[in-house]
């Protein structure tokens, strides 16, 4: 039989003069009433797998359908994923490891057939080359996760997540970002590199552990099914201050070709 244990986000909690609490994982505090059960005997039993008495088997069985023990472990939120990095060492190291701490594989190689356990992640310290993305943005037609961010000067823009056909895709970005500024002839042609080399300011690593945690968080998101919101979803974070902005985007519709008669 499996080790009873305490649900993760439940506590319990010794308050002075009046016992035994259990903190809910929304925070709420509810008071434990053990009867004639010892509260260090429960104590052991829900936290260290202590022996129970059948008054404590009692109360410990109480405990397990309002749903603040189990008798599973708890899955790793990645578990059984596939998470390919790929991009710059300072970006790609911290998010290796908050990857790998919530149960994903990972590859360092984009595979030649993704599949829907897949997600693929690219990342840059500095700005996107032209084309360079061109290739990941196919992932979501075969139901590969593809989500990347890159920086631009004193700004990292992380961009949504993408893990179906029809999500927004970099070339969606760019196209949109295009059209939200006066500048769009400046913005392409500084994209396309005609431009001095952008030195910075570079990441630190403050900036580079919040972009590989907002970054493990839309993994997260994709692998309990990736709600839209996610998808439609454009962050800025400014280096200088952390700072975070979002901006709702979407898809560019397919049009039809310009008819050059005309």
């Amino acid at each position: 039989m499996a080790t009873v244990r305490l649900t993760p986000g439940v506590v319990l909690v010794t308050v002075p003069d009046r016992g035994l609490a259990v903190r809910t994982p929304d925070g709420t505090f509810l008071q434990v009433n053990t009867g004639t059960v010892d509260e260090a005997a429960l104590l052991a039993h829900l936290t260290d797998g202590g022996p129970a008495s059948p008054e404590l088997a009692g109360l410990a069985r109480a405990f397990e359908e309002a749903g603040y023990t189990t008798r599973t472990p708890a899955p790793a939120p990645l578990g059984g994923r596939t998470v390919v990095v790929l991009g710059d060492a300072g970006l790609t190291g911290p998010l290796t490891r908050c990857v790998r701490d919530a149960g994903a594989t990972v590859r360092h190689d984009l595979p030649d057939t993704p599949d829907a356990r897949t997600a693929v992640v690219w990342c840059l310290d500095r700005p996107a080359p032209e084309g360079i993305w061109d290739r990941a943005d196919t992932l979501p037609a075969h139901g590969a996760a593809w989500l990347r961010c890159h920086r631009e000067g004193a700004h990292a823009w992380l961009e949504p997540l993408a893990c179906a056909p029809g999500d927004v895709t970099s070339a969606d970005v760019r196209l949109r970002r295009l059209a939200a500024t006066p500048a769009h002839r400046e913005l392409a042609a500084y994209w396309a590199g005609s431009a001095t080399p952008d030195e910075g300011p570079p990441h630190t690593e403050a900036s580079a552990a919040l972009t590989a945690a907002l970054l493990t968080g839309d993994l997260l998101a994709w692998a309990a099914g990736a709600p839209p919101a996610v998808r439609r979803r454009l962050r800025r974070i400014d280096l200088r201050d952390l700072t975070v902005t979002e901006h709702p985007v979407l898809p560019v519709p397919d049009v039809a070709p310009l008819d050059t008669r005309r």
